[in-house]
């Protein structure tokens, strides 16, 4: 954004993140995010159409910068160790997240909401995202088999990546760490990539073993 309305589009964006996140859509108004943002209500009637757009306006500034980290990454697999690219893409996706962590608590938790908002975010932005997590992580397994079909293990790797900021009061309350701290971020990330490396060199029939039944002994 540039110029004078880039810059209250901005401000406008800003103080609906920060209000969103602490009171929630419906427990925000027009008028809250207008005080916070220090300008006229009106301004945001012009620029987002209202509350709901500018909702809209929130997850579009998440999502296109999120993808296009992904978008990199899959489309260097064809010139570069693939593990590689998908480590980084994974270590870009959580820095990232933390850099915008509360913007990035706000789009997870919509996410959850059964909406028109987020059946379109879903359709559109989640749909690719799928398909460059399933590119990278493929390309990543090469001739390897995971224990875990590819679809399984990009819903698990999808939940590690989303969890620390979706659940971040949780991890800060109960834990002591906070995801927008870079040492918890690193540590997660090895967590992470430690994660994967088991996923794909553990046997399927250790996976199961804890699963089996234990042999009922009978006494005489």
């Amino acid at each position: 954004m540039s110029g004078q309305g880039g810059k209250t589009k901005e401000a406008i964006i800003e103080a609906a993140i920060e209000l969103f996140t602490t009171k929630g859509f419906k427990g925000t108004t027009i008028r809250d995010i207008a005080a916070r943002a220090k300008l006229n209500p009106a301004n945001i009637s012009y620029y987002f159409q209202g509350k709901q757009g500018l909702l809209e306006a929130c997850l579009v500034s998440f999502f296109e910068p999120y993808l296009t980290l992904l978008e990199e990454e899959k489309k260097k697999v064809d010139w570069e160790d693939p593990q590689v690219c998908l480590h980084r893409a994974i270590r870009k996706v959580l820095v990232f997240q933390s850099d915008n962590h509360l913007l990035t608590r706000l789009v997870w938790r919509e996410i959850t909401i059964d909406s028109q908002v987020s059946r379109e975010i879903i359709s559109s932005y989640l749909m690719k995202e799928r398909y460059y997590l399933k590119a990278l992580t493929s390309s990543a397994l090469g001739e390897n088999h995971s224990a875990l079909p590819v679809s399984m293990m990009i819903i698990q790797l999808k939940g590690m990546l989303s969890t620390p900021f979706l659940n971040s009061q949780y991890v800060s309350e109960v834990w002591g760490m906070h995801p927008k701290d870079p040492y918890f971020i690193e540590k997660y990330y090895e967590s992470v990539i430690d994660w994967i490396q088991a996923a794909v060199n553990v046997q399927k029939s250790a996976l199961y073993v804890a699963r089996r039944p234990s042999p009922v002994v009978k006494t005489v």
